[in-house]
């Protein structure tokens, strides 16, 4: 099963890394490595959502998630993108900035330090939104209750993740980015830049989740329809047409599933860059990451488990705050990357273990009760 599910993910990865090596030495390999670790811990809470959606739905558009799906967010966003958001932010077009990549290595890398204060504000306000909303929302299973439980509280507050995150930008305009970091050592004032930059970060975030809204909202239109019409062919008799309803709903599953995959591809793609300013390694680590968030999806729908680990989500929401807060940083200070990488690795190991701890003591008082249907939640030890 396990081999079946991620054989092709080990293969990925077993290619992906010694093209590393062949590429850069077994420093890239420790870059690719640390990408592709930092992509599926990202993703994980993606792959819990993806499943739980992925499960109602036929098997036809479950090959057509898993098939034309994996085009879309392996080739689409974790390898074009990276690609545009250089091209972009260093006003190249993008086959000139691959050529530039890969024949002049210097002078491209001089192009991404200087348009990295843009790169790290849109990114940097993009991951604080998804951190901020998921900080702010109020959840019955919470890891680091100290700081969740009033922090639930305050999110009762209309648009406080907007205007805290208009604070932080406001802020590092006119401290980071009166000093932003430059090529040869050299810092420049780049305020406007960068509030600029954080600005159509904040934007696409909104942009994303209003998308997302909307497939949801017209997903649940169609699963309340298909309700009513399956009540009323039971009053009158009548057979309803019952591939054209569920044909429809599963359309727009899939389409809210693609918005929801781009925007958790967003926060991957984009805390790449605090890793690495290398497409090449970038691709290859996210492309394997990618390609094991699709595999543990499925293993998720045929497993029927997806809340073994319920602290990972958190601990994936924390690493990506930790990461907005490192690019924001960025914009002035260099800071090595691989510390930045361990830095969301060590959130991630820090839930599992949380979450193993409270299946162990949810086992052993269920063993005590000798009821095994009457879970209870406990504490995770943080």
């Amino acid at each position: 099963m396990l081999l079946k599910t991620f054989g092709w993910s080990f293969v990925v990865t077993a290619v992906g890394l010694v093209l590393a090596v062949l590429y850069g030495g077994w420093t890239a390999f420790g870059i690719v490595a640390i990408l592709s670790v930092l992509e599926i811990s990202l993703s994980f809470d993606n792959a819990v959502v993806n499943a739980g959606i992925l499960k109602k739905m036929s098997a036809f558009w479950q090959k057509i998630f898993l098939t034309v799906g994996v085009l879309i967010a392996v080739f689409g966003m974790r390898l074009v993108f990276p690609v545009v958001i250089v091209a972009v932010t260093a006003k190249k077009s993008p086959i000139d900035a691959v050529n530039l990549a890969l024949t002049d290595k210097d002078q491209y890398q001089q192009l991404v330090t200087d348009a990295h204060p843009a790169i790290a504000a849109f990114g940097g306000m993009f991951l604080l939104m998804i951190f901020l909303d998921f900080i702010f929302e109020d959840r019955d299973i919470q890891w680091l209750r100290w700081i969740e439980r009033p922090l639930s509280k305050l999110g009762k507050v209309d648009m406080l993740s907007v205007c805290i995150a208009l604070i932080v930008l406001l802020i590092a305009s006119m401290t980071f980015a009166t000093h932003a970091h430059q090529h040869g050592g050299a810092h420049i004032d780049k305020g406007q830049t960068v509030l600029i930059s954080g600005i159509a970060g904040l934007i696409t975030y909104m942009i994303v989740g209003g998308l997302s809204g909307y497939f949801e909202d017209r997903l649940e239109d169609e699963e309340e329809r298909e309700s009513e019409a399956e009540e009323e062919a039971a009053r009158t008799g009548k057979e309803r047409s019952a591939v054209r309803l569920a044909g429809k709903a599963a359309f727009f599953m899939f389409l809210y599933l693609e918005v929801l995959d781009a925007s958790f591809s967003f926060d991957g793609v984009i805390g790449a860059f605090a890793i690495t300013n290398d497409i090449i390694l970038m691709a290859l680590g996210l492309g394997i990451g990618a390609m094991y968030v699709r595999s543990l999806t499925v293993y998720l729908v045929r497993q029927g488990t997806l809340d073994d680990y319920v602290y990972l989500e958190h601990g994936a929401h924390y690493a990506i705050g930790a990461l907005a807060v490192i690019l924001m940083v960025t914009i002035q200070y260099q800071i090595n990357e691989v510390i930045t990488g361990l830095v969301g690795v060590v959130l991630i190991g820090w839930s599992f273990w949380s979450s193993v701890r409270r299946n162990r003591a949810l086992a052993a008082a269920e063993g005590k009760a000798e009821a095994p249907d009457a879970k209870t939640e406990v504490s995770s030890g943080v």
